[in-house]
């Protein structure tokens, strides 16, 4: 586990460097399952910073945000580093941008926080309902401890945990200027179980599953917005000249949204779910993108956000790579 109190000094002694202008991490939130972001710009902002299981979002996300805001005219850019504290699957997000080229390496300061897992806000609500006020969370072996009502519930890692955790490869940062706590070990090796006994439909049954998942969809966007991958300023999906895709809720038009997104993941996701747990139908996001995924692996042996001195997988070409698909 890491020391709240040393997490916080850290992040104290960040941003009082003058070549520092903010640090993101998590802070407790008002009520739930889930802590809420969390950005400190002066010392004394850092005694609300917390780390448990309840530290679902990935911090990643904000990095981009803060580097294309625009500046406000007669002002200068703030070229200042940004600091953010990184779980193991948000740290491949930070390495996938540097891939991209998104900000460079000294633009940033990386605290990194190995991690037990984080709690599924759905999981939690089915066993103990809505929580109206904050929950405190703690891992511990093959147990996850909750804190809220004035009770300590204990349960399984299996019940309550995010899926992402469950098969968690990369537990520890992949890449970190100051590393708190110590290394976890990891639990778990990711087969694709969940892909290998979806791809046993047959075509029929694949698209009934998917026109269902996705006539639900309300286009609220949500799952792009807080994709660490989405950070386009002009996103294609709200273009209007050209208009790719119409903004209508059909059937149609949310099929081309969902096929858009997975395609411009291909070889980019870092299976932090995010985009699933923020959507309010519950559609199987991942599903999808863990397709692209273990096709990518499969195809070209890469897996994105693991090396920083990686190329783009469709900004690189290998020889050796297959070409069946050439008539």
């Amino acid at each position: 586990m890491v020391d709240i109190e040393d997490l916080r000094e850290k992040a104290r002694e960040t941003i009082s460097r003058d070549d520092v202008r903010c640090v993101f991490g998590w802070k407790r939130g008002t009520y739930g399952y889930e802590s809420a972001p969390a950005v400190v710009r002066k010392p004394e902002d850092a005694d609300s910073l917390i780390f448990d299981a309840t530290c679902v979002q990935n911090p990643a996300s904000f990095v981009v945000l803060e580097e294309k805001l625009p500046v406000p005219r007669g002002k200068e850019p703030d070229t200042r580093k940004i600091a953010v504290f990184v779980k193991g699957c948000d740290s491949r997000a930070v390495v996938q941008h540097l891939v991209e080229n998104a900000y460079l390496r000294e633009n940033i300061v990386v605290l990194g926080i190995p991690c037990m897992g984080v709690i599924d806000r759905r999981k939690a609500e089915k066993l103990f309902g809505e929580s109206l006020e904050p929950v405190e969370a703690e891992c511990s072996g093959d147990k996850v401890a909750l804190n809220f009502g004035g009770e300590r519930k204990e349960v399984e890692r299996s019940d309550v945990l995010s899926e992402k955790c469950l098969r968690c490869r990369y537990p520890n940062p992949i890449l970190s200027d100051i590393m708190l706590g110590t290394e976890v070990e990891k639990r778990a090796e990711d087969e694709f179980a969940d892909v290998s006994e979806f791809e046993k439909k047959s075509a029929d049954e694949k698209w009934a599953f998917w026109e269902e998942q996705f006539s639900k969809c309300v286009r609220c966007y949500a799952c792009r917005n807080v994709c660490p991958m989405c950070y386009c300023i002009d996103c294609v999906v709200t273009k209007l000249k050209p208009q790719w895709t119409r903004r209508s809720t059909d059937i149609s038009e949310n099929t081309v949204y969902h096929i858009q997104r997975a395609w411009h993941l291909a070889g980019r996701c870092i299976e932090c779910m995010e985009c699933e747990r923020v959507c309010p139908m519950n559609i199987p996001i991942m599903t999808l993108n863990r397709k692209m995924t273990k096709e990518v692996r499969e195809m070209f042996d890469h897996e994105p956000g693991v090396d920083p001195e990686a190329k783009p997988l469709l900004a690189s070409y290998n020889p050796q790579d297959p070409e069946e698909y050439i008539l």
